[in-house]
């Protein structure tokens, strides 16, 4: 018998996936579809993307199936009662009625939307590393830096859609300006392209992540100290939320997570250093229990595990 499958939409500030996913949080192979997003992009060039892939997506469905749904994974911030989307690294979108869009290509199937973080935290909470926890914030560390939040086994109440937007949280000690027009603010310290961008200040030659990556690997010291940065600032900012929220768990994902395993060791340090309260540095902090397919298992869980949301 053919598996109840859901059409999952990730859109990001340097790419958007579409895929079909099966109700144990698995992609059928042969059905995901990704196309450039970006800050240059226009709204024209960004909705041509969104339809492309929904509709290669669309177009693996097996015969006689039908789809259970929609869900949509959108960066930040979002507007969940009127389907809105302003991705902060997409200017060309503010207020865009991402989840209208989507309805007419697929007007078969409901649409469900929500901000690409907490569908993070859905997937982990569902299949990844974050299984039989309670309290747990699953993280985007890549273009920017996002987040939503699983409280007591479901989804944070969150009026617009925009809780857990753990990357516009300001860290202490840090005075970064922020597109969000504040400053210090996570994403404005350690994001991959923020912390490419201040490694360069520093006399670094490269421009990307992975070029960072490599130079941290090769032992660079300006490479060095900019994951040290970047996992200091995350650390501490993940304190302020283990004191805020008593977490269980910290998942993290995205394409810069993986700059280096110190990213993480940074992070860890930083929280373990408030040692007057067991119950802060009691969180783990772990990676992504998935593949690059977390975002994309995460907007599915909006259709296969209605249960998750509040």
């Amino acid at each position: 018998m053919q598996r109840a499958l859901a059409l999952a939409l990730d859109f990001g500030g340097t790419k958007v996936e579409a895929a079909l996913v099966d109700d144990r949080g698995q992609l059928l192979p042969g059905s995901r579809h990704r196309r450039p997003t970006g800050a240059a992009a226009t709204s024209a060039e960004l909705d041509a993307a969104v339809r492309e892939v929904v509709d290669a997506a669309r177009a693996s469905l097996p015969d006689g199936a039908a789809l259970s749904g929609v869900g949509i994974g959108a960066a930040g911030p979002v507007d969940t009662e009127r389907g809105l989307v302003s991705p902060l690294n997409v200017p060309a979108w503010r207020d865009h009625p991402l989840a209208a869009s989507v309805a007419e290509l697929v007007p078969d199937a409901p649409v469900t939307l929500r901000i690409d973080g907490l569908c993070i935290a859905l997937a982990e909470h569902w299949v990844g590393a974050g299984q039989g926890v309670a309290n747990l914030l699953g993280m985007i560390v890549s273009t920017g830096v996002g987040g939503g939040l699983v409280l007591g086994g479901r989804a944070a109440p969150s009026p617009t859609g925009n809780g857990g937007h753990i990357g516009h949280v300001e860290v202490g000690g840090f005075d970064d300006p922020c597109a969000c027009g504040g400053r210090g603010c996570l994403e404005a310290v350690a994001s991959g392209p923020r912390t490419v961008a201040w490694a360069r200040t520093q006399g670094f030659t490269g421009s990307t992540g992975e070029e960072l990556a490599r130079a941290h690997e090769a032992g660079d010291p300006i490479a060095v100290a900019a994951v040290a940065r970047a996992g200091d600032a995350l650390g501490h900012a993940l304190a302020s939320a283990a004191n805020l929220l008593d977490l269980d768990v910290v998942a993290i994902g995205g394409g810069f997570s993986r700059v280096s395993p110190a990213l993480f060791e940074h992070a860890r340090a930083a929280v373990a250093e408030r040692t007057a309260f067991p119950f802060v540095s009691r969180v783990r902090i772990v990676p992504s229990g998935l593949t690059d397919e977390g975002p994309l298992i995460g907007a599915a869980a909006l259709v296969h595990r209605p249960e998750f949301l509040a």
